[in-house]
């Protein structure tokens, strides 16, 4: 469904394809989202398009890229960062994670880990855009993961980059598992797993 085009959208065409594009590769996949389908929801030609992104594999890099932006926003708003306790940002950052779990499927999934499902043999340069958005968000827990470890489990011998890198694991399962089953359910009990998993983890 294209946007309307009734009231004048004041945001850069560039970001108007781009949030474009993160609709419809959440809802069925890069190889099945044309860029003829991208400028439809967008609003924009398909000139405007190729004056933005050199090709669909640029937009696909260029789309990791924004969502890390966008999603690092969001995370650094969130009310966990505000505890005192480390582990209890980590769990809360959890917690966070199954609370934002609303809407229609393709509303609450990650971009990232629907495109790295596809691409990661066909499309090296989308491959790549899209890990380093799971490493870097990932990246951001491990402060708190190196000060909880500290505090409650100093003698243990797993890093914590290696915990924060399975706990983006875990959560792209959740997803790929609530899509195939098209059940939210699935998803929010393999996030509370998580969430025990790491309290067993920190002796909690």
């Amino acid at each position: 469904m294209a946007r309307p085009k009734t009231v004048p959208d004041k945001k850069p065409s560039r970001e108007l394809l781009l949030e474009a594009a993160f609709d419809l590769i959440r809802s069925q996949g890069f190889g099945a989202t044309t860029v003829d389908a991208i400028c439809e929801r967008a609003g924009v030609s398909k000139g405007t398009f190729f004056h933005n992104f050199k090709s669909k594999e640029d937009l696909g890099v260029e789309a990791a890229n924004h969502w890390s932006k966008v999603t690092s926003e969001l995370f650094a708003g969130a009310p966990y960062h505000g505890k005192k306790d480390p582990l209890e940002r980590f769990l809360g950052y959890v917690r966070f994670r199954k609370e934002i779990l609303k809407g229609e499927l393709a509303e609450f999934t990650c971009l990232v880990g629907t495109m790295i499902q596809e691409v990661y043999a066909s499309h090296p340069g989308v491959n790549r855009a899209c890990f380093d958005s799971i490493s870097r968000h990932a990246g951001n827990l491990v402060k708190d993961i190196e000060e909880a470890k500290k505090v409650h489990a100093p003698k243990d011998k797993w890093s914590p980059r290696s915990l924060a890198l399975h706990t983006q694991a875990v959560l792209q399962g959740a997803f790929i598992l609530a899509k195939a089953s098209a059940d939210r359910g699935l998803a929010v009990e393999s996030i509370e797993h998580l969430e025990n998993y790491i309290r067993l983890l920190f002796k909690k």
